[in-house]
């Protein structure tokens, strides 16, 4: 019993006599190492507590350099306290130090999982990723970064210029996917340029005229249209907007939009567009009848009278005309109030018993008489015109010089408006087609439009 006392004593004794662990104390010059790295603020809760106050030690140990002591505080403070995040952005921060991004990359998001709003962690790891040449992911940290604390002027440039740097690597992009004809692809870029940059035209006319590839869509309408709220001026857009409107058959609106881009930019080639849906416009507010001429397998006086009076109204206007004609035959056709034009003009009249047979069917012959009078008004309305079909005198392999509709026949075919066979026939008795009947009226309409004036040489 005496010597397990006296055992005892002396290893009471012994232990008093052990020299104290020495404290190990970090040796900070006047100059942080790492002045840019973002101190990870402790929360007022977790103030005070062992796992701060090694989370303290690890951060000066870091700013003076001693990387494997701060890395055994920072693993010190997380043994006390697993939750405790500033210390894991520490740790992120070490591996900063040590130039490896990939290792301190781990460290900021598990700090960000535990508190998503920490900005040391948010910058470190923007940091990481932008050294990792992840651009966009790194761009979306600063943004969060900056949504935390707005007064970061330097990461406000910073943010500004990978927002360029961002948006202009997508845009090239989209365009190559465009021009890849990787149709979805380019769509969802130029959705993305957009996002960042909202007010810029270009990107909706760029966005739409791929769209636009898929089809006249209601996609495509509406951005090329917003592109114009943003650009008044863009002439392009106000074009696309016309052609897509005109595909859709709503001839009147792509007509406005035409004439818009005239006004801003006046082109012979937008002067044929107008032109052409002005043309489609009318021809819609046509009877059924009369836009059926052009498929028609054979045409009838009603038809040919109705082509007349509509495609040379003003050659009908500028001539003589009787006063009055009956017909007794008109009612409710269709044709009526071109047939009374024509017939008044005398280019097509009607029969002795004052019928004008409506339906009756067109022969060649029949359409050469009618284009005979037309020319003798082309004549009369263009002053100065000559007309030498009148003296020419075709040979036909079908129809003599002494045949009744001879001059007729032979005034059409030298005037170039009607044509013959390969054997030089003239076929008189052969029905008409109705597209052979509109290309001879438009062969007259085109000699009543007045000559373009010969440009002068400038010297």
């Amino acid at each position: 019993m005496r010597r397990l006392a006296c055992l005892v004593l002396l290893a009471t004794v012994a232990a008093c006599g052990r020299p104290p662990a020495p404290v190990v104390t970090p040796v900070v010059s006047s100059a942080p190492r790492f002045p840019e790295f973002i101190v990870p603020v402790v929360p007022a809760g977790l103030t005070g507590t062992a796992a701060a106050g090694s989370h303290e030690l690890g951060w000066r140990f870091l700013q003076a350099g001693e990387l494997k002591n701060a890395e055994r505080e920072f693993n010190t403070a997380l043994k006390t306290a697993p939750a405790f995040y500033p210390a894991e952005a520490g740790l992120g921060w070490l591996e900063m130090a040590r130039k490896d991004m990939k290792a301190a990359l781990p460290h900021f998001e598990r700090a960000l999982e535990r508190q998503p709003k920490d900005l040391s962690s948010l910058i470190g790891r923007g940091q990481a990723l932008l050294a990792l040449n992840r651009e966009p992911e790194a761009l979306t940290a600063f943004e969060a970064a900056l949504a935390v604390d707005p007064s970061l002027p330097d990461l406000s440039g910073q943010v500004a210029v990978l927002r360029f740097r961002g948006q202009q690597d997508t845009l090239n992009r989209a365009r190559e996917a465009a021009r890849s004809g990787r149709v979805d692809d380019a769509v969802a870029l130029y959705n993305r340029a957009i996002a960042s940059s909202p007010d810029s035209a270009f990107l909706y006319r760029e966005l739409a005229a791929v769209e636009h590839q898929q089809g006249p869509t209601d996609n495509a309408l509406e951005h090329f249209r917003k592109a114009v709220s943003l650009e008044p001026g863009d002439a392009r857009s106000l074009v696309q907007i016309g052609d897509i409107l005109d595909a859709r058959g709503d001839v009147e609106a792509a007509m406005k939009a035409y004439v818009d881009a005239l006004a801003i930019d006046p082109t012979d080639d937008l002067r044929a567009k107008i032109e052409n849906a002005r043309a489609r416009a009318d021809l819609a507010r046509l009877p059924e009848q009369y836009r059926a001429i052009d498929g028609a397998p054979q045409v009838t006086r009603g038809d040919l009278a109705a082509l007349v009076g509509v495609r040379l109204a003003p050659l009908l206007q500028n001539g003589r005309s009787r006063a009055a004609v009956v017909i007794t035959d008109l009612r409710n056709d269709w044709a009526a109030p071109w047939i009374m034009n024509v017939a008044r003009a005398g280019v097509i009249e009607p029969f002795a018993n004052h019928t004008f047979q409506p339906r009756m069917v067109v022969r060649r012959i029949d359409l050469a008489q009618v284009v005979s009078r037309l020319l003798v008004r082309v004549v009369e309305s263009t002053p100065g015109r000559t007309n030498p079909w009148q003296a020419s005198r075709m040979k036909f392999a079908d129809i003599s010089a002494s045949h009744l509709a001879y001059p007729a026949a032979s005034a059409a075919v030298a005037s170039g408006v009607m044509t013959v066979g390969a054997d030089n026939s003239f076929q008189p008795s052969r029905v008409v087609t109705g597209h052979e009947t509109i290309e001879a009226i438009g062969r007259i309409e085109a000699m009543t439009r007045p000559a373009k004036p010969q440009g002068k040489s400038v010297r």
